[in-house]
């Protein structure tokens, strides 16, 4: 088979393809036995009708199409092999030509992945932030767990304050009538939370308990019911009575209540442990984020939408299937937030876009620097999988293959195996 390669604009190459005449005759020849399966001639059983006698009743083009469909589907893929070109699309194929005894020929163009010029991407000097966690977060985190087992109790204080917790009734009408969901009674508001209408918790400082007061207010243009958006309403509210948040004292017992730990030293210990893991964590993927920012910043690439599109399709596909493990389909969710699949593809459309450049970079730098994944790296990644999963390496890995997945674990450890290069070298 020959191959005549020819770059055109845009990232588009054409593939001129010649393949042999034997080839072509025993397409032909496979072309028949397809044929032959549904023709029906008198004198002849179905499915046995001789090729001279198909071809002179039917003309000799009646097997051209499928030996085409043979010939180009494998002269195509052994043109990619041969040229190792990367298409990011299907091909479109024309001036075919196809005859017994002669070789065939066609032509195909394809748009492929586009070259990288690479900048600087050794020596940047991009610093990793501090990892260490601080008393103060560590404070701060458990002082969140603090008040989340927190109680409120009756207070002896008689006028409201910034804070307090007030137990209310009240009632909102508009234009004298009542609207639905604008009362309750015995309702614990904790002033200062921003969780009413704008206005409302505010009115409430200096009032006095067994007080009642009328407020007026104003809905938001943007509020969700529309016959309230932007509306003046009238609200009849009563002071109850005040509380006050009481806090668990940070002893054994606190610990014992909110974890698995019999001390509170011991708690503490577990808190400053999972915030120094997080905080790792995190630091490290803002740095490696970093890196890859500035090194894509300093390359030249023309990057065509279809590879967009296609990170786009991977992202939509991937977040559907977190929306699934939630019990939730991704089209009511859609619903839910009021958008439809495009208008969720262009929010994304930055965010692929930047991926599919990373992915570009990360793969140029690799080719550059020789970064390979071996046989044995594959391995120990399937027996981690397997581990963690609880199953038999051979299991994991026959289920890779069944679903074509190895290609894709050999690629993430090759862009693993590449970040980290970049962090060994800056």
């Amino acid at each position: 088979m020959e191959v005549t390669k020819n770059q055109l604009e845009d990232n588009k190459v054409e593939l001129k393809i010649e393949i042999e005449k034997e080839k072509v005759d025993e397409a032909l020849k496979q072309a028949y036995k397809k044929v032959v399966k549904d023709v029906d001639i008198s004198g002849f059983r179905k499915g046995k009708v001789p090729r001279k006698v198909l071809e002179a009743r039917f003309g000799k083009e009646v097997l051209h199409k499928d030996a085409l469909d043979i010939l180009i589907h494998q002269g195509y893929s052994k043109a990619l092999k041969k040229t190792e070109i990367e298409p990011i699309d299907q091909p479109d194929i024309t001036d075919f030509y196809i005859k017994e005894g002669d070789p065939a020929n066609f032509t195909a163009e394809v748009e492929v992945k586009p070259e990288v010029k690479l900048g600087k991407y050794n020596d940047l000097g991009i610093e990793k932030e501090d990892n260490e966690v601080t008393e103060e977060e560590i404070d701060k985190e458990i002082d969140s767990a603090r008040d989340q087992h927190s109680q409120l109790v009756s207070s002896d204080k008689e006028v409201v304050e910034d804070d307090d917790f007030v137990i209310i009734d009240f009632e909102g009408k508009k234009d004298g009538e009542k609207f639905p969901g604008g009362s309750a009674e015995e309702y614990s508001l904790e002033i200062g939370s921003n969780t009413f209408i704008p206005g409302f918790e505010e009115q409430l400082i200096g009032a006095k308990v067994g007080e009642e007061l009328e407020l007026n207010i104003t809905f938001p243009e943007d509020y969700n019911a529309e016959d309230l958006a932007g509306q003046e309403v009238i609200f009849d509210v009563e002071i109850k009575e005040i509380k006050e948040k009481k806090l668990p004292e940070l002893d054994d017992d606190f610990a014992k209540e909110v974890s698995d730990f019999d001390t509170f030293e011991e708690y503490k210990s577990s808190i400053t442990e999972k915030l120094q893991n997080s905080k790792k964590d995190r630091v490290e993927r803002e740095y490696e984020n970093e890196l890859i920012e500035k090194v894509s910043d300093n390359v030249q690439v023309n990057i065509p939408d279809k590879m967009v599109e296609n990170e786009l399709d991977k992202m939509y596909q991937n977040f559907a299937q977190s929306i699934s493990q939630q019990g939730m389909d991704i089209e009511d969710y859609l619903n839910y937030m009021d958008m439809d699949e495009k208008e969720w593809r262009e929010q994304n459309r930055e965010a692929a876009y930047n991926r599919t450049k990373s992915n570009l970079v990360l793969e140029a730098i690799a080719e550059k620097e020789n970064i390979e994944v071996s046989e044995e790296e594959i391995e120990e990644q399937i027996k981690e999988i397997a581990e963690n999963n609880e199953q038999d390496p051979e299991q994991i890995k026959t289920f890779l293959q069944m679903q074509g997945q190895l290609n894709e674990l050999r690629y993430g450890l090759k862009m693993e195996k590449t970040i980290n290069y970049l962090k060994e070298n800056n």
